[in-house]
């Protein structure tokens, strides 16, 4: 409106009823006419409402990043050598960086320590050596004193079984289960037989169980019938008794036959080292029949560690002598046996030789761990070896002839040195190899 009409007179005694009509003055934010202007009431804030605050991000705002620990000079440098072991923390860390760029004596000190560290810190695996628990238990084995004392020739079947326990002990489902094949030397071709690591533990089990016999012990086999009295026809009984293929619990029994074989000829003492022992073709006095188990124990945890993918050592040196010297003195029977079935050399090149008598011989150098010289007679088991007569000289490294004893290596690729009668060579490495068996 314009002109007077804007300040027309208000009849004071009308009531105005406000814009809700509550009287005169209303209830909105618009004053009554001719009243003075009203003042809004403050809004609620958040923290009366009880609801959270926005974080700083929300808002777009950056928080400050937290300001390093002020320190003092002497707790910064006794804090130099957990620096330079990367031992401290991110906020400790950057205070001392700090501080070595400004005080010298800190930072050659600190320069020195990092130097210190790095002579500390191999570049290798920090890893244990695998083979450390095998040298342990051989040291301990060799060191210890039993308290019973066992007789020498049973020694290394004490220690081998113990070997070879240690080696089962850490042993899971997956372990036993895995895949081994035995090996040996049939005629004069190479053959095997797939199993388990279980299955290997039985059969020693049931082979060892022929020396239990003779010493009078329960046969572990019990009412289980072989086809014959031998380690394999044994063997296959155990395998075909189990209602499932064997598990880690052929351990058990295994391991306690082992123990009452050592502790019944611990016990005996040296009477009984001539009780003969049947493999069922052929058998052995009882010293003999114990460094064979050894022998075999040894050869099979070499295929059990092989099968796992684990690290296993040559029994000790003279260990591994009296194992050589058992199958050098089985050599000429071997040799006989293989000439009565035409595998050996042809007849009219025999020479035939009384017992006791010296002969042909091939002289046997074994090199390395557990080695010597052995003069083989060629003509006759009873006949004796002569240095007079030796026509063939063979050497070898000890671990490769019984890896060869074993039927582990083909006779063909077993001597490291041949000089000779090479017909005679020839029959004396293929009789070692017939002297493996499964």
């Amino acid at each position: 409106m314009n002109g007077p009409e804007r300040f027309e007179a208000h009849d004071g005694d009308e009531e105005d009823n406000g814009p809700e009509g509550n009287g005169p003055e209303g209830k909105g934010d618009t004053p009554a006419h001719g009243s003075p202007p009203r003042i809004p009431l403050p809004r609620a804030s958040v923290e009366d409402s009880g609801l959270p605050l926005p974080a700083p991000a929300d808002l777009g705002v950056t928080a400050p990043p937290p300001a390093p620990p002020v320190l003092e000079h002497p707790v910064l440098k006794a804090l130099l050598g957990a620096w330079a072991l990367a031992a401290c923390s991110p906020e400790e860390a950057t205070a001392v960086e700090e501080h070595l760029g400004d005080c010298g004596s800190c930072a050659d000190e600190a320069r020195r320590l990092r130097e210190a560290v790095g002579l500390l810190q191999r570049p290798e695996s920090l890893d244990l050596d695998p083979g450390l628990r095998t040298r342990v238990l051989d040291t301990c084995l060799e060191r210890r004193p039993p308290r019973i004392p066992v007789p020498d020739w049973a020694a290394a079947y004490d220690a081998e079984t113990a070997r070879l326990d240690a080696l089962l002990q850490d042993f899971g489902d997956a372990e036993w289960h895995a895949p081994v094949r035995l090996r040996w030397f049939r005629s004069d071709a190479a053959t095997s037989r797939r199993t388990t690591v279980a299955g290997v533990i039985a059969h020693l089990l049931g082979v060892d169980g022929l020396v239990a016999v003779a010493l009078g012990l329960d046969d572990p086999l019990g009412d289980v019938p072989a086809r014959q009295p031998t380690p394999a026809a044994r063997t296959e009984a155990l395998w075909r008794a189990s209602h499932f293929p064997p598990t880690r619990f052929v351990r058990a029994p295994w391991r306690e036959q082992s123990h009452s074989l050592v502790r019944t000829v611990s016990f005996t003492g040296g009477g009984a080292e001539k009780v003969p022992v049947s493999y069922g073709d052929f058998e052995l006095p009882l010293h003999d029949a114990m460094l064979d188990r050894a022998f075999e124990c040894w050869v099979h945890a070499e295929d059990i560690a092989d099968a796992v993918d684990y690290p296993y050592d040559p029994p000790s040196p003279r260990h591994l002598h009296r194992m050589i010297d058992l199958a050098a003195r089985m050599l000429p029977t071997a040799l006989a046996h293989r000439r009565r079935a035409g595998l050996a050399s042809p007849a009219h090149h025999r020479h035939l030789v009384a017992a006791g008598e010296p002969g042909r011989s091939l002289r046997l150098e074994i090199e390395g761990s557990g080695g010597g010289e052995w003069l083989i007679p060629l003509d006759s088991p009873a006949a004796k070896g002569s240095a007079e007569h030796e026509v063939a000289h063979v050497a070898l490294d000890g671990v490769e002839f019984c890896r060869l004893a074993a039927g582990h290596v083909p006779p063909q690729e077993a001597a490291a040195g041949q000089v000779g009668d090479r017909e005679a060579i020839r029959d004396v490495l293929f009789a070692a190899a017939s002297l493996s068996r499964m």
